[in-house]
């Protein structure tokens, strides 16, 4: 563990300093073309600056992971709300915003577990996302996501408030030893339902443990081996159990953190508004975009980077 953060810092490091060397010698060429009065070098200038301000923001966003598990990857769950298909279908959307982030950022998604709604969408769906500072980023999406729109299920064309919650919890290394007793939990298998194509409907492959102390219940469905997919759930079992003990230390020292006190219905931490205006706003930033499109199509960075710095 040690050694991986001293070669994290080692990195960033670096990257600090490459910066400040493309920083100084475009002053130095931005002199020059001034002085020259050679407009094409000061456009160049002008471009290389603007990539150098991106680098930055990048690197500005890295110093902000210093949570212990940060760099880690991410399992996102996303659960429906009460409101039967909206909510349902607002499950989808929202999984599709994640992936496309994703995939954005050239990160690797699985579906772990998929139930799928009773006429349309999603009723819940567990992700692992994988990816430098996964967990660090997707940690600004933890609560309720509150969506308006004039509903495509009703034929009154009445609008409808849905919510969605999601969770987000670090995959655990090796340096974290949670115990898990075997009289404590009860496996079950069943046939999987959700991606891995036909040989998932013929084999009782699909895993489902119970923990009896917290009440518990995680599922895998997405490997296409009984043995993988148990591995897999016991690594969200333990994500699950680690969250827990962890927050139940913050209450204890009365030290929980705002955001978290209470992730209930109606507590949503951003609203996304189709109808009658169109507005995507996060309720603990104030951060707004009016581009509802490009945000459900996966452009997250501004709502997480403008998270990141209000937690500071």
């Amino acid at each position: 563990m040690v050694q991986r953060q001293l070669g994290q810092l080692q990195d960033l490091l670096g990257v600090w300093e490459k910066n400040y060397t493309d920083l100084d010698e475009a002053d130095l060429l931005l002199d020059m073309s001034v002085e020259e009065k050679d407009e094409t070098s000061y456009l160049e200038v002008a471009a290389s600056l603007s990539d150098l301000k991106e680098r930055i923001d990048l690197v500005e966003l890295e110093c902000m992971f210093s949570g212990e598990h940060d760099a880690n990857n991410a399992i996102l769950t996303i659960h429906a709300g009460a409101g039967g298909t909206e909510a349902q279908d607002w499950v989808s959307m929202l999984m599709r915003m994640y992936l496309r982030w994703a995939e954005a950022k050239s990160f690797k998604a699985d579906i772990l577990d998929y139930l799928a709604g009773d006429e349309a969408g999603v009723k819940s769906v567990a992700m692992m996302i994988k990816g430098k500072n996964a967990y660090g980023l997707l940690r600004a999406e933890i609560g309720i996501h509150r969506l308006v729109r004039i509903s495509p299920f009703d034929s009154s064309g009445r609008r409808h408030t849905s919510f969605a919650s999601v969770m987000v919890l670090p995959e655990l290394d090796d340096s974290v030893h949670i115990e898990i007793n075997d009289k404590d939990i009860r496996i079950d298998t069943y046939r999987s339902s959700g991606a891995g194509g036909q040989h998932v409907n013929k084999t009782d492959s699909a895993i489902r443990i119970t923990h009896f102390p917290s009440g518990i219940v995680v599922q895998c469905q997405n490997e296409r081996s009984q043995y993988s997919n148990k591995d897999m759930a016991m690594k969200m079992l333990m994500a699950r159990l680690y969250e827990l003990e962890r927050e139940e230390k913050l209450r204890n020292q009365e030290n929980l953190q705002g955001d978290k006190k209470d992730i209930a219905w109606g507590s949503q931490i951003r609203s996304y508004v189709l109808q009658p205006y169109r507005l995507i706003k996060d309720h603990r930033t104030n951060t707004e975009d009016g581009n509802v499109d490009a945000v459900l199509d996966g452009r997250l960075d501004p709502f997480i980077r403008a998270y990141l710095l209000w937690q500071k």
